[in-house]
């Protein structure tokens, strides 16, 4: 039995709705029926996540699985506190470190150096805490040859790369973590999985959102099957993932 001290990710009746957006038939037929227009308009929601509540503790690292559309990346944005919840209370004890998109943080007109220095100091270092690490971030990256020309010559795997390498050597509580992996080399997807390895061995907490089964059960000790905005299974990732692949 977990004590209540340690748990640093607690969603409570969350529900998250997302305003759906139309265009207008009309300024003549939007003035004339303002009314029913708003009326719709409220209406007019799509709902990521129904009535949600879980905990996650420390020390943990905790698969987030499901389709496309499930909800997922709305769990890992209100977690990153980048989405604020329609309904419900979400608490998260700690420094959150996310990696939830490839570009995020970065300007294509700057260097990959640059970037990481804008990157590092995005995520709360000081420029001097990042300089002090930009050398093992660039060995860990393995972007050497390319690390002075601007990211719009980057591949969508070179910005993997980047945006891994200066997430995992921030100093974080807790490191989200929303498929990247599988956009790296096979090589380079060894290197992250050792990474977060030893990031669990010093006892942070990690959240990883992926479709690799395999990648699941092999970093997570626990796993959260999300299917239309609404946890349909938590516990064992053995047993959630095979759930899912005999019911999807």
């Amino acid at each position: 039995m977990k004590e209540e001290s340690s748990c640093v990710i607690k969603f409570e009746n969350v529900t998250k709705y997302y305003t759906l957006y139309h265009n207008f038939v009309g300024i003549k037929n939007f003035l004339f029926n303002l009314p029913s227009v708003i009326k719709n308009l409220k209406r007019q929601k799509f709902c990521a996540l129904k009535n949600v509540s879980f905990e996650i503790y420390r020390k943990q690292t905790v698969g987030i699985i499901g389709k496309n559309g499930a909800g997922k990346s709305t769990i890992l944005g209100l977690i990153a506190k980048v989405l604020k919840p329609s309904l419900g209370k979400v608490y998260v004890e700690g420094k959150v470190v996310g990696l939830l998109e490839l570009e995020a943080g970065f300007h294509p007109d700057l260097t990959g150096y640059e970037n990481i220095i804008l990157n590092g100091i995005l995520l709360g270092l000081t420029k001097s805490e990042i300089l002090s690490k930009i050398d093992e971030i660039i060995e860990f990256s393995g972007l050497d040859g390319f690390i002075f020309q601007p990211l719009r010559t980057y591949s969508s795997g070179m910005l993997a790369r980047l945006g891994f390498s200066v997430s995992v050597h921030i100093p974080a509580d807790i490191l989200l973590i929303d498929e990247v992996l599988a956009v790296g080399d096979l090589d380079f997807q060894k290197k992250c999985y050792k990474k977060i390895e030893e990031i669990k061995n010093k006892d942070k907490t990690i959240i990883f959102v992926s479709h690799d089964m395999d990648a699941i059960t092999k970093i997570c000790d626990r796993v959260i099957l999300v299917k239309e905005g609404e946890i349909i299974k938590d516990g064992n990732p053995y047993e959630v993932v095979e759930y899912y692949t005999e019911t999807s």
